[in-house]
């Protein structure tokens, strides 16, 4: 296969472009960054068979545009997308095949799942997910947290999410608590605690090396070659 690295001079970016074959990477497309092979916009790209983007959600519109013009599966694997953004690319998806995840990484595909089967074998337990990465990052909270409340949110349906608990007051039985912290250079890590008020149940998977985001965008590319148009995820990767 041939790649479009789109975001390439990022870190996940360069994460990727160091575990493609040379001869495999159409193009590695940054605006904002010079040299080392790059060029300036999708636009200069050569043919290829899919698009992997590690750029700025700010762009989502302008790469969809691209991947729906050339017929390009693209791999979404920004985070931070707008409901606006999310819409496009939902729209996308009913004219080319697209990948979509707020992590790329497996072991988090594990943990949304384990953590939907434990809130619906425990309804009425507390449920508060705790999620940490390094003081550079920018989406509050972050796509992962978002995806596992939303994994929880699909065992309890009126769950209700609070972001940060900055007012008094009792905890409400609907409240998925979500809590972010930024430190240092801690790459990811994520918790769902499970408190039925007898035991508690911790799901936690620590990401130890960004590479993990790379080789699962990069497992997701693949997997998209030959599907028809659609929106994909981790969850239909690891059926």
């Amino acid at each position: 296969m041939k790649f479009i690295i789109n975001g390439a001079g990022g870190r996940m970016g360069k994460a990727l472009r160091a575990m493609i074959t040379p001869g495999d990477l159409a193009a590695a497309v940054d605006p904002f960054v010079q040299g080392e092979g790059m060029i300036a916009s999708l636009a200069e790209a050569p043919a290829a068979d899919c698009i992997i983007d590690f750029s700025n959600h700010a762009g989502t519109e302008a790469l969809l545009s691209y991947a729906k013009a050339q017929k390009l599966p693209v791999v979404v694997a920004t985070t931070g997308h707008t409901e606006e953004e999310l819409a496009q690319i939902r729209a996308a998806s009913e004219q080319i095949p697209v990948f979509y995840s707020g992590n790329m990484s497996v072991g988090i595909a594990l943990l949304t799942r384990l953590a939907r089967q434990t809130a619906a074998m425990f309804p009425n337990a507390d449920i508060e997910i705790v999620e940490s990465h390094h003081n550079q990052k920018l989406d509050v909270p972050s796509g992962t947290a978002l995806m596992l409340a939303k994994a929880v949110k699909d065992a309890r349906p009126e769950a209700e999410f609070l972001v940060g608990r900055h007012e008094n007051g009792k905890r409400t039985r609907q409240e998925i608590g979500i809590h972010s912290l930024r430190m240092g250079n801690t790459v990811g890590i994520h918790e769902v605690i499970v408190n039925t008020g007898t035991q508690i149940i911790t799901l936690k998977h620590e990401a130890q090396d960004r590479s993990l985001f790379a080789e699962g965008a990069l497992a997701a590319a693949e997997f998209l070659a030959g599907k028809a148009p659609g929106l994909y995820n981790m969850d239909d990767m690891v059926k």
